[in-house]
């Protein structure tokens, strides 16, 4: 997983763009977030499996929108509220992952990440490379290859 690295007096700093996603937080390493938008014209993919919400021509790109809430085996969001996507790249091809809400930027050491809780939601878990806990809350750090691999 590359994440942007900065050296400080206290260590190695990664920075993250948070997500909330069902009320849990995400923190996706900001080296592999190419842009935050509001998915429009959203087209259902015909055969696709579930975790596809559809395919969006975002400035003239072909993105694969990828329904963070189904990946996760979650409810469907039903707040009434519309969902923002979070633009990503592997290998060439261009993703948008359907979050909640968008978050802040964090910059958080690295020796503060930790290895996956044993009680993590076993959802969670298998899409997540390790976990920061913050005040009050646990943010869970998404391996964004792991979740493309649809």
């Amino acid at each position: 997983m590359t994440t942007t690295k900065t050296d400080t007096i206290e260590g190695t700093v990664a920075e993250y763009v948070t997500a909330v996603i069902g009320g849990q937080l995400f923190g996706l390493p900001i080296s592999r977030v190419q842009d935050v938008f509001m998915p429009e014209r959203l087209t259902r993919v015909p055969l696709a499996s579930a975790e596809i919400a559809g395919v969006l021509n975002l400035r003239g790109r072909i993105v694969t929108v990828v329904d963070m809430r189904a990946r996760l085996g979650l409810p469907k969001n039903d707040d009434g509220k519309p969902p923002m996507a979070v633009g990503v790249d592997l290998r060439g091809e261009s993703y948008g992952l359907l979050i909640d809400q968008i978050g802040e930027v964090l910059r958080l050491p690295d020796n503060g990440r930790e290895e996956n809780p044993v009680n993590l939601d076993v959802r969670f878990a298998k899409l997540a490379g390790g976990v920061h806990r913050l005040d009050g809350q646990l943010m869970v750090v998404l391996d964004v290859d792991r979740v493309l691999e649809i």
